[in-house]
């Protein structure tokens, strides 16, 4: 869709994914050990093989990492999905921490230093989406992901130098797009809006769209289609 606009569409994974998800689940090592600053230092590398800054768009962390790399000058702009929580976003209500448990340390998960392992698990359907009509199949795209990055946003108005802080004052770069679902309950509205606040000192675009009436999954549930358009409109708009 995005090529048919005239764009360049790339969608590399991060660091370690197979190509396939059934790669993934048989060789989840393969993704482990990655935290949210050994993947943003991984698209910076390929931003850095680019012949000009990209558009980013990125999901969930996918907009977290989206959100880094603007704040450190490296893309013409970005667009953010149900981003996951940065640095200063306060509220962290209990669906979020319910729909994320792969992130909150147990007991028997710790590693010297306090952190939780760096193990990859894969998040169940039912702590993504509630209430459970569902009318795609995510089931099938479900492979595990890291906990490292679930941890490093939870806990990262505890770290003096959380790897979750964002660039939020830079004024000399690309415009901002924070897109929502209003019925999201791994990234709830109260994040995704304290999030725009945390741009407030910066003379930048920073913009706010939402679907009030989607879930987390709103990239691949039965709607994708509008909200790529949104994406679009707003490119245009911005004349990028």
């Amino acid at each position: 869709m995005f090529q048919a606009a005239g764009y360049r569409a790339m969608a590399p994974g991060w660091p370690g994914v197979p190509d396939t998800v059934q790669g993934a689940r048989a060789n989840p090592d393969s993704i482990a050990n990655h935290g949210i600053d050994d993947v943003t230092s991984h698209y910076a590398a390929i931003i850095a093989d680019l012949p000009a800054k990209p558009i980013l768009i990125g999901h969930s962390f996918g907009g977290l990492i989206a959100e880094k790399l603007l704040g450190q000058d490296l893309a013409a702009a970005a667009i953010a999905i149900d981003a996951a929580q940065i640095k200063g976003v306060l509220p962290l209500p209990l669906s979020s921490l319910r729909s994320t448990p792969a992130g909150v340390p147990q007991p028997r998960q710790q590693v010297p230093g306090g952190l939780p392992d760096r193990r990859a698990v894969p998040l169940q359907l039912r702590q993504r989406h509630r209430p459970r009509r569902i009318r795609h199949p995510v089931r099938a795209m479900d492979h595990p992901g890291p906990r490292a990055p679930l941890f490093e946003a939870a806990a990262a108005n505890f770290s003096l130098h959380s790897p979750a802080k964002v660039n939020t004052t830079i004024d000399n770069r690309g415009p901002l797009l924070l897109i929502m679902g209003g019925q999201d309950h791994t990234v709830p509205e109260a994040i995704t809006k304290s999030t725009l606040k945390q741009y407030r000192h910066s003379h930048a675009v920073n913009d706010l769209i939402e679907f009030p009436d989607r879930g987390h999954s709103l990239t691949i549930d039965h709607g994708w289609r509008d909200v790529a358009s949104a994406c679009l409109d707003w490119l245009y708009k911005n004349s990028l």
